[in-house]
């Protein structure tokens, strides 16, 4: 091959690669209806759920910028480190995906549909001590 076809070939390649790219990357919108948060006790136990506490607020997933935003009054970023194999039982549809939270701890957000109860939906953030979850709908 000549250097100029080389070149018009690799640039070409370029194109290909960058669309095909994109044609993957989405960005999920969800708006949440409730929150709850489970904590561990003193003695490592878990405790009880919260009452469920109403807040509307915009959840996003961008699988370009492998990250969760949760915007809350204090932003919660999850960047996405690992997606995890999609798992589905009779009951449940989770995406699971291990991250690192604004201040750099690991966590695992997941997406789970309960199936049998008319395909809701729940985000969970998974800390070793404690556990946040909100109840989302897509927008």
């Amino acid at each position: 091959m000549t250097q100029k076809k080389s070149f018009y070939f690799y640039i070409t390649l370029l194109f290909f690669a960058i669309g095909f790219q994109q044609s993957y990357s989405q960005v999920y919108r969800f708006r949440t209806s409730g929150f709850s948060v489970l904590e561990k006790n003193e003695n490592g136990k878990w405790g009880k759920w919260s009452e469920l506490g109403l807040v509307n607020i915009a959840v996003t997933l961008d699988t370009d910028k492998n990250r969760i935003v949760v915007y809350s009054q204090n932003i919660q970023l999850y960047n996405i480190l690992v997606y995890q194999p999609e798992s589905e039982s009779e009951s449940d549809l989770v995406y699971s995906f291990s991250c690192k939270d604004n201040d750099g701890v690991d966590c695992t957000v997941s997406i789970i549909t309960r199936k049998m109860q008319k395909n809701r939906k729940q985000l969970y953030i998974t800390y070793p001590d404690h556990v946040i979850v909100y109840n989302i709908f897509a927008m």
